[in-house]
């Protein structure tokens, strides 16, 4: 087993990337991005950091050349013939050649676009343009180096038994949550975290803790590098970043109240079974349900990601029942700000109402709340979104208004066509 304390002590040696792999990124990301592939490859779109924790100064505490260094590593990088054999051979959600021909001769080839750079106000502004299909990739290794980056800055002046000290103590408290979660009968739980990780090799030591001590109630990882490595499952569906920029290439009213089931309907037609995950609430649950074709009705589940989630779980439930569906059929996965107590209480609610699942992101694979004086390593709220398609904003609304982003007159006109009223604004769990 790596002793990572030693490694974050040798990261003053300047080889050790941050990003090793172009499969060192979330399921969902090569699923979305096959889709995008085959239906939207001309679309030209930007992507921008936005760090919701403002009080968070990066560009104060990362070093440029190092962020530079990071960026540029991961520009020279491509898929190892293990990675696309692989991809091209594995059986994922029960099938096999997931990924197509076409697809995978593209991927094999794909080198990353370039990205800006630029220093604002003590954050970074990251961007990064071209078509669609390329920029999306850029999404999770930005942030992961960004967060990894920042926790090695924080962690420079440590000395050896500190950090030692350091990582015990965040691995026994990861660890007694994996015993609290040990006793939760008929659990189902994935690791979410690739995104706001703590470090790759944290990740990682945590997947495998996980695995040890829940066994078959951990059910698999959304990176899928740590899967290829680990022999797991690739856990993902898709995210809020197909229906952003659907809607942001309609050009009517009516094309823009079309955009998210169209999303959809591309979907319908890749994917079966447990791929058939709804994403409701990009632009407010309850109206995208109510408006929702019965054909959607007939999919495996839905992912509740914003707002109370014990509410987006009960509209979720009154939805398939009023459409004459069973929800005790029905897959619920909840993914937004988990932590074990969340985790247990939603569990012991949903459980046999209908089949509850859990996608742990941030507080699984960096929890480290406490451990530094003035809580230095806290976890904060980093996202890199598609602001932007041919030339458009885009615009998301969620079922929490502290998570809407886009241009103030944009959100006006989408909260009309989608009809969404007064929302309740609730604090953003990274």
């Amino acid at each position: 087993m790596v002793d990572i304390a030693t490694r974050v002590w040798n990261h003053k040696w300047k080889i050790d990337p941050i990003v090793r792999s172009l499969i060192d990124t979330d399921f969902y990301k090569l699923l979305m991005c096959q889709s995008v592939f085959r239906n939207k490859p001309d679309t030209q779109v930007t992507f921008s950091l936005i760090n919701r924790s403002t009080d968070a100064k990066l560009a104060e505490l990362v070093d440029e050349g190092e962020l530079r260094e990071q960026l540029d590593h991961i520009r020279s990088l491509s898929l190892t013939r293990g990675e696309s054999t692989w991809l091209r051979g594995n059986t994922f959600y029960g099938k096999r050649q997931m990924f197509t021909p076409a697809f995978m001769e593209w991927f094999e080839n794909l080198r990353l676009p370039p990205y800006q750079l630029e220093k604002r106000d003590g954050q970074y502004e990251l961007t990064f343009e071209g078509s669609w299909p390329e920029v999306m990739l850029w999404e999770i290794p930005a942030l992961a180096v960004l967060m990894e980056l920042r926790g090695r800055a924080v962690l420079h002046d440590m000395r050896r038994f500190e950090l030692q000290v350091l990582y015990a103590r965040a691995m026994t408290k990861l660890w007694e949550k994996v015993e609290r979660l040990r006793d939760v009968p008929g659990l189902r739980i994935a690791d979410f975290g690739t995104r706001r990780r703590h470090s790759f090799l944290w990740q990682d030591w945590c997947v495998r803790a996980m695995c040890e001590g829940l066994g078959e109630k951990f059910v698999g990882t959304s990176n899928c590098l740590i899967a290829k490595n680990r022999d797991l499952e690739a856990i993902g569906t898709n995210a809020h970043e197909l229906p952003m920029v659907y809607a942001a290439l309609a050009d009517s009213d009516a094309d823009l109240a079309r955009a998210p089931y169209d999303v959809l309907s591309d979907w319908h037609e890749e994917h079966d079974g447990n791929l058939r995950i709804i994403l409701p609430d990009t632009y407010g649950t309850k109206g995208f349900l109510d408006r929702a074709p019965d054909w959607l009705a007939g999919w495996t589940g839905i992912r509740v990601d914003s707002g109370d989630p014990a509410e987006g779980a009960e509209i979720a439930i009154d939805w398939w029942k009023s459409r004459g569906e069973d929800p005790t059929k029905k897959l619920i996965i909840f993914s937004d700000g988990l932590d074990t107590d969340k985790i247990i209480d939603l569990h012991s609610r949903f459980a046999g109402r209908c089949r509850p699942s859990f996608g742990w992101g941030t507080l699984l694979t960096n929890d480290f709340r406490g451990l530094t004086p003035d809580d230095r390593l806290a976890p904060f709220s980093l996202v890199c979104k598609a602001v932007s398609a041919n030339g458009r904003p885009t615009v998301k609304l969620s079922d929490n208004p502290n998570k809407a982003m886009g241009p103030d007159s944009e959100i006006a006109r989408y909260k009309r066509v989608f009809g969404v009223g007064e929302q309740e604004a609730l604090e953003v769990v990274v």
